[in-house]
């Protein structure tokens, strides 16, 4: 199949998933178009069925802010044209699935019918594409969809709550690549790099918006150190960022912890790593959670959005209620404290992340793609 995948070239969730989904889909024969605005950062192209074509938006003084929905649309366009594109997979609602169904329309008036898969995958519906602003544009292009897909059932629920959708969303969840060299849990990964052989060593990634409550993170790890040796490391970057480094000189912990910013290394830290912290406000997913428990990183988290669907409570990790800080380092402190409970905690996170192995998710887009490119042709 010639597939176009559109996404954001950014270090956040939905672009990580979009690159890993098309390289693998490369790597059995179908023929990859990403289009965006730059080069996504995963993005290898040593690959004779992947290729990327850049959107340029040409700059006016007219506009205040560039038309890059117009200059998307065009370029698909021109690249199904060009490239006999066979469907596009829109990921992320904002601005993505607009576009799209713009270049649909614009190829239907030269006789080109193309399907579109829509994939939601968190705060295009849940934060931005819920703002009155941008609410009707967005169920506009759900409903237009040919396919939708949502990444977790909290989410598709959400997208049915906040919305008016007709359509059926279907869920497929996130994945991970399951490295084999990475699979035995007791690795000591040349810890010795970040942390003495009596130290814990717990982390966090993300993008350090508020979401993320960053300042629990610093607060769960202040109460893990005052009971276990540890260190912490903060991988990202974003607007919390600096208030998470003054919280830790605060606290007086600054030496404890490493703030490495956009990273990426992320195997190797997490190779390091004895227990992943991830307590944010919502999460549609928790890709990060997963990457963690991929590499056998037991994760403590809060109960919110998609996180109870792949942390499970009491076998990968423990669940709190959002802010629970108290609760939070506890649990974390118990896994901590005995090194039979924590190899324990960490044989469970990489049996279940197994369950999300790119292998056993991949089928589920191709067949899905499969499906609405057939209807397409019996149609005509």
């Amino acid at each position: 199949m010639k597939i176009a995948i559109v996404c954001y070239p950014t270090f956040g969730g939905s672009g990580v998933v979009a690159t890993e989904l098309g390289l693998e889909l490369a790597r059995k024969g179908h023929q990859i178009h990403f289009i965006t605005y730059s080069q996504p950062v995963r993005l290898a192209l040593l690959n004779q069925n992947i290729f990327y074509h850049e959107v340029h938006v040409p700059e006016y003084p007219l506009f205040h802010y560039q038309p890059y929905e117009l200059a998307l649309s065009s370029k698909l366009v021109d690249m199904v044209k060009l490239h006999k594109i066979e469907v596009l997979h829109v990921h992320y609602a904002i601005p993505h699935a607009y576009a799209g169904y713009m270049a649909k329309k614009m190829l239907e008036e030269e006789g080109i019918r193309i399907p579109m898969v829509t994939t939601l995958h968190g705060t295009d519906i849940t934060l931005v594409g819920n703002h009155p602003f941008y609410k009707p544009a967005v169920s506009f292009s759900i409903n237009k969809s040919d396919v939708v897909t949502s990444v977790s059932n909290s989410l598709k629920e959400d997208t049915y709550r906040l919305f008016d959708i007709k359509k059926e969303i279907k869920v497929i969840p996130n994945f991970i690549e399951i490295n084999k060299e990475r699979l035995d849990v007791n690795d000591p990964c040349h810890r010795s790099l970040m942390a003495t052989s009596d130290e814990k060593v717990v982390t966090h990634i993300s993008n350090f918006r508020k979401v993320k409550r960053i300042d629990d993170v610093v607060k769960i790890f202040f109460e893990i150190q005052k009971h276990i040796p540890a260190k912490l490391m903060m991988v990202g970057d974003g607007p919390e960022k600096e208030k998470a480094e003054t919280l830790c000189q605060e606290l007086g912990i600054q030496s404890k912890v490493i703030f490495f910013g956009n990273s990426n290394e992320i195997d190797k830290i997490l190779c390091f790593t004895d227990l992943f912290l991830l307590p944010s406000e919502t999460e549609s997913f928790g890709l990060a959670a997963l990457e963690a428990m991929s590499c056998g990183v037991p994760v403590i988290s809060s109960n919110s959005g998609g996180l109870p669907e792949v942390n499970i409570d009491g076998v990968t990790g423990y669940l709190s209620n959002v802010g629970d800080v108290q609760d939070m380092s506890k649990n974390a402190i118990s896994i901590l404290k005995d090194d039979k409970i924590l190899s324990q905690f960490k044989r469970n996170a990489l049996q279940e992340a197994s369950e999300y192995d790119i292998k056993k998710i991949l089928p589920l887009y191709e067949n899905v793609y499969e499906e609405v490119i057939k209807s397409y042709a019996n149609e005509n």
